[in-house]
């Protein structure tokens, strides 16, 4: 059964993993060719799907793919703010790659080079 409200399809996600974790499965699948992404949550008795095509639906999805993370880390009996708003603002630390080829060589000294 598809769910066309993103609130009640991650609620019930969450009380349905909450009540058996170990029998809960999680699946997103993304089909470039349609551009839609459709996430699952079942237990064997219960599934859950919901469909989407909206870009805007991608941070929805990585609030969910944290929320399971962290109760599968933290047990599913753990008390996990969901409305903590997410750094996106900071960007990942990149090397230039005049730097990336510097580090390697430095860690390269001192090395024999290996036959095989």
């Amino acid at each position: 059964m598809y769910i066309q409200d993103w609130d009640t399809f991650a609620e019930q996600a969450e009380a349905l993993y909450r009540s058996d974790p170990l029998k809960v499965r999680y699946v997103l699948k993304y089909r470039h060719c349609d551009g839609k992404a459709v996430l699952k949550v079942t237990d064997d008795k219960t599934a859950l799907q919901y469909k989407t095509d909206q870009v805007a639906d991608v941070k929805k999805i990585e609030k969910l793919n944290l929320l399971f993370f962290a109760l599968m880390g933290q047990g599913s009996d753990a008390e996990i703010p969901v409305d903590e708003p997410m750094d996106t603002t900071a960007a990942p630390q990149v090397q230039e790659p005049s730097q990336k080829m510097h580090t390697n060589q430095q860690s390269r000294k001192g090395q024999k080079r290996r036959k095989g």
